[in-house]
Protein backbone atom coordinates (compact mmCIF):
# COMPACT_ATOMS: atom_id res chain seq x y z
CA UNK A 1 0.00 0.00 0.00
CA UNK A 2 2.66 2.41 1.22
CA UNK A 3 4.80 1.55 -2.50
CA UNK A 4 1.55 2.42 -4.42
CA UNK A 5 1.44 5.74 -2.51
CA UNK A 6 4.72 6.59 -3.17
CA UNK A 7 3.97 5.55 -6.98
CA UNK A 8 1.27 7.89 -7.26
CA UNK A 9 2.98 10.39 -5.75
CA UNK A 10 5.85 10.62 -7.74
CA UNK A 11 3.77 10.42 -11.11
CA UNK A 12 2.08 13.08 -9.66
CA UNK A 13 4.99 14.99 -9.38
CA UNK A 14 6.59 14.51 -12.50
CA UNK A 15 2.96 15.55 -13.69
CA UNK A 16 2.95 18.85 -12.44
CA UNK A 17 6.21 19.68 -11.42
CA UNK A 18 8.87 18.03 -14.70
CA UNK A 19 11.05 20.91 -14.52
CA UNK A 20 12.08 19.74 -11.14
CA UNK A 21 13.20 16.20 -12.61
CA UNK A 22 15.67 18.35 -14.87
CA UNK A 23 16.80 20.80 -12.68
CA UNK A 24 17.64 17.55 -10.46
CA UNK A 25 19.50 15.90 -13.12
CA UNK A 26 21.57 18.72 -14.13
CA UNK A 27 22.95 19.04 -10.87
CA UNK A 28 23.52 15.23 -10.57
CA UNK A 29 25.25 15.67 -13.84
CA UNK A 30 27.57 17.96 -12.10
CA UNK A 31 28.63 15.77 -9.63
CA UNK A 32 29.01 13.11 -11.89
CA UNK A 33 31.37 14.99 -13.94
CA UNK A 34 33.51 15.92 -11.00
CA UNK A 35 33.58 12.01 -10.05
CA UNK A 36 33.83 10.21 -13.37
CA UNK A 37 35.55 12.72 -16.05
CA UNK A 38 39.09 11.50 -16.94
CA UNK A 39 38.81 7.75 -17.18
CA UNK A 40 37.13 5.60 -19.73
CA UNK A 41 34.79 4.42 -17.61
CA UNK A 42 33.37 7.60 -16.59
CA UNK A 43 33.20 8.92 -19.94
CA UNK A 44 30.81 6.07 -20.84
CA UNK A 45 29.14 6.85 -17.86
CA UNK A 46 28.50 9.93 -18.56
CA UNK A 47 27.66 10.08 -22.07
CA UNK A 48 24.88 7.49 -21.06
CA UNK A 49 23.83 9.87 -18.33
CA UNK A 50 24.15 12.74 -20.58
CA UNK A 51 21.61 10.74 -23.26
CA UNK A 52 19.18 10.46 -20.48
CA UNK A 53 18.99 14.16 -19.66
CA UNK A 54 18.71 14.68 -23.61
CA UNK A 55 15.71 12.68 -23.59
CA UNK A 56 14.57 14.95 -19.95
CA UNK A 57 14.94 17.50 -21.79
CA UNK A 58 12.62 16.82 -24.52
CA UNK A 59 10.30 15.65 -22.28
CA UNK A 60 10.26 19.12 -20.54
CA UNK A 61 9.20 20.40 -24.19
CA UNK A 62 6.13 19.58 -23.75
CA UNK A 63 4.36 23.01 -24.39
CA UNK A 64 4.04 23.30 -28.41
CA UNK A 65 3.93 20.01 -31.30
CA UNK A 66 5.72 21.97 -33.20
CA UNK A 67 8.57 22.78 -30.72
CA UNK A 68 8.83 19.29 -29.30
CA UNK A 69 8.91 17.74 -32.69
CA UNK A 70 12.23 19.99 -33.71
CA UNK A 71 13.54 19.18 -30.57
CA UNK A 72 13.07 15.54 -31.35
CA UNK A 73 14.86 16.33 -34.92
CA UNK A 74 17.72 17.43 -32.62
CA UNK A 75 17.70 14.77 -30.45
CA UNK A 76 17.82 12.00 -32.37
CA UNK A 77 21.28 12.45 -34.32
CA UNK A 78 22.57 14.00 -31.07
CA UNK A 79 22.23 10.81 -29.48
CA UNK A 80 23.45 8.62 -32.39
CA UNK A 81 26.44 10.92 -33.45
CA UNK A 82 27.45 10.47 -29.04
CA UNK A 83 27.43 6.99 -29.14
CA UNK A 84 29.26 7.09 -32.03
CA UNK A 85 31.74 9.09 -30.75
CA UNK A 86 32.19 7.24 -27.72
CA UNK A 87 32.57 4.33 -29.15
CA UNK A 88 35.51 5.50 -32.29
CA UNK A 89 36.34 8.54 -30.38
CA UNK A 90 36.56 10.74 -32.97
CA UNK A 91 36.44 14.82 -32.04
CA UNK A 92 34.50 15.52 -35.35
CA UNK A 93 31.71 13.16 -34.21
CA UNK A 94 32.34 14.90 -30.35
CA UNK A 95 31.78 18.53 -32.11
CA UNK A 96 28.87 17.74 -34.59
CA UNK A 97 27.09 16.23 -31.48
CA UNK A 98 28.07 18.72 -28.92
CA UNK A 99 26.60 21.63 -31.59
CA UNK A 100 23.04 19.80 -31.77
CA UNK A 101 23.32 19.46 -28.02
CA UNK A 102 23.47 23.17 -27.84
CA UNK A 103 20.53 24.08 -29.97
CA UNK A 104 18.57 21.02 -28.22
CA UNK A 105 19.08 23.17 -24.79
CA UNK A 106 18.50 26.45 -26.30
CA UNK A 107 15.68 25.24 -27.66
CA UNK A 108 14.67 23.86 -23.81
CA UNK A 109 15.53 26.97 -22.63
CA UNK A 110 13.26 29.01 -24.61
CA UNK A 111 10.36 26.78 -24.15
CA UNK A 112 10.79 26.96 -20.39
CA UNK A 113 11.15 30.80 -20.52
CA UNK A 114 7.81 31.40 -22.52
CA UNK A 115 6.01 28.43 -20.43
CA UNK A 116 7.75 30.89 -17.33
CA UNK A 117 6.46 33.87 -19.52
CA UNK A 118 2.76 32.80 -20.59
CA UNK A 119 0.60 34.24 -17.25
CA UNK A 120 0.88 36.73 -13.97
CA UNK A 121 0.70 33.42 -11.43
CA UNK A 122 3.66 31.69 -10.11
CA UNK A 123 3.54 28.49 -9.53
CA UNK A 124 5.88 26.14 -7.51
CA UNK A 125 7.16 24.30 -11.07
CA UNK A 126 7.38 28.00 -12.72
CA UNK A 127 10.28 28.30 -9.84
CA UNK A 128 11.99 24.71 -10.47
CA UNK A 129 11.98 25.99 -14.38
CA UNK A 130 13.51 28.94 -13.17
CA UNK A 131 16.47 26.98 -11.88
CA UNK A 132 16.39 25.03 -14.74
CA UNK A 133 16.43 27.47 -17.53
CA UNK A 134 19.45 28.37 -15.73
CA UNK A 135 21.37 25.47 -16.25
CA UNK A 136 20.04 24.71 -19.61
CA UNK A 137 21.47 27.80 -20.79
CA UNK A 138 24.90 26.96 -19.33
CA UNK A 139 24.91 23.44 -20.49
CA UNK A 140 24.33 24.97 -23.94
CA UNK A 141 27.00 27.26 -24.13
CA UNK A 142 29.10 24.96 -22.32
CA UNK A 143 28.62 22.90 -25.96
CA UNK A 144 29.02 25.71 -27.75
CA UNK A 145 32.66 25.99 -26.16
CA UNK A 146 33.54 23.36 -26.56
CA UNK A 147 32.63 22.99 -30.36
CA UNK A 148 34.77 26.18 -30.60
CA UNK A 149 37.50 24.48 -28.89
CA UNK A 150 37.69 21.69 -31.30
CA UNK A 151 37.19 23.77 -34.35
CA UNK A 152 39.93 26.33 -33.36
CA UNK A 153 42.31 24.73 -30.60
CA UNK A 154 43.70 26.77 -27.94
CA UNK A 155 40.61 29.26 -28.04
CA UNK A 156 40.94 29.16 -24.04
CA UNK A 157 43.68 28.91 -22.18
CA UNK A 158 43.61 28.03 -18.11
CA UNK A 159 45.90 28.57 -14.98
CA UNK A 160 46.36 25.01 -15.05
CA UNK A 161 48.01 23.55 -17.89
CA UNK A 162 48.15 26.73 -20.09
CA UNK A 163 49.00 24.53 -23.00
CA UNK A 164 46.28 21.68 -22.94
CA UNK A 165 42.99 21.64 -23.93
CA UNK A 166 39.99 22.49 -21.55
CA UNK A 167 38.05 19.50 -20.25
CA UNK A 168 33.98 20.00 -20.55
CA UNK A 169 33.60 20.31 -16.95
CA UNK A 170 36.02 23.49 -17.12
CA UNK A 171 34.28 25.24 -20.53
CA UNK A 172 31.35 24.49 -18.32
CA UNK A 173 32.36 26.09 -15.20
CA UNK A 174 33.64 28.93 -17.36
CA UNK A 175 30.12 29.05 -18.82
CA UNK A 176 28.22 29.38 -15.22
CA UNK A 177 31.10 32.16 -13.98
CA UNK A 178 29.76 33.72 -17.39
CA UNK A 179 25.71 33.89 -17.00
CA UNK A 180 26.36 34.09 -13.35
CA UNK A 181 28.67 37.18 -14.06
CA UNK A 182 30.77 35.88 -11.30
CA UNK A 183 34.10 35.88 -13.31
CA UNK A 184 36.23 34.16 -11.62
CA UNK A 185 38.75 34.23 -14.55
CA UNK A 186 41.06 31.18 -14.21
CA UNK A 187 40.01 29.95 -17.95
CA UNK A 188 40.60 32.87 -20.70
CA UNK A 189 39.08 33.03 -24.19
CA UNK A 190 41.88 34.01 -26.41
CA UNK A 191 40.45 33.00 -29.97
CA UNK A 192 38.05 35.36 -31.78
CA UNK A 193 34.65 33.37 -31.66
CA UNK A 194 35.82 31.89 -27.75
CA UNK A 195 35.51 35.94 -26.78
CA UNK A 196 32.22 36.46 -29.26
CA UNK A 197 30.54 33.09 -27.22
CA UNK A 198 31.80 34.58 -23.95
CA UNK A 199 30.47 38.05 -24.42
CA UNK A 200 27.15 36.52 -25.98
CA UNK A 201 26.54 34.44 -22.55
CA UNK A 202 26.93 37.28 -20.49
CA UNK A 203 24.51 39.24 -22.21
CA UNK A 204 22.16 36.39 -22.15
CA UNK A 205 22.51 36.16 -18.45
CA UNK A 206 21.66 39.75 -17.61
CA UNK A 207 19.00 39.48 -19.92
CA UNK A 208 17.66 36.43 -18.21
CA UNK A 209 18.00 37.84 -14.97
CA UNK A 210 16.52 41.18 -15.62
CA UNK A 211 13.61 40.17 -17.94
CA UNK A 212 12.58 36.77 -16.28
CA UNK A 213 13.99 35.89 -12.61
CA UNK A 214 12.88 39.64 -11.76
CA UNK A 215 9.47 38.91 -13.62
CA UNK A 216 9.18 36.20 -11.57
CA UNK A 217 10.42 37.55 -7.90
CA UNK A 218 7.87 40.73 -8.87
CA UNK A 219 4.51 38.47 -9.41
CA UNK A 220 5.77 36.56 -6.21
CA UNK A 221 5.80 39.64 -4.26
CA UNK A 222 2.63 41.07 -5.71
CA UNK A 223 1.03 38.02 -5.19
CA UNK A 224 1.79 37.93 -1.32
CA UNK A 225 0.64 41.62 -0.63
CA UNK A 226 -2.86 41.07 -2.47
CA UNK A 227 -3.15 38.36 -0.02
CA UNK A 228 -2.07 40.09 2.94
CA UNK A 229 -3.99 43.05 1.92
CA UNK A 230 -7.04 40.82 1.40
Amino acid sequence: MKSRTASIQWRRIARYHPSAFLLAAQLVSLVLYAVLEGSTSGRILLGVFGILVLTLVVWVINRSAIVQWFAWLLLIPAVILSLLSLLWNNSDLTAVSALLEAFLYFCAAGSLIFYMMGDYRVTLDELFAAGATFTLLAWGFGYLYLVCQYWFPGSYIGGAYPGSSRTFLELLSLSFTNLSATGLSDIIPVAPLARVLVMVEQFAGIAYVAMVVSRLIGMTISRQKSKSGS
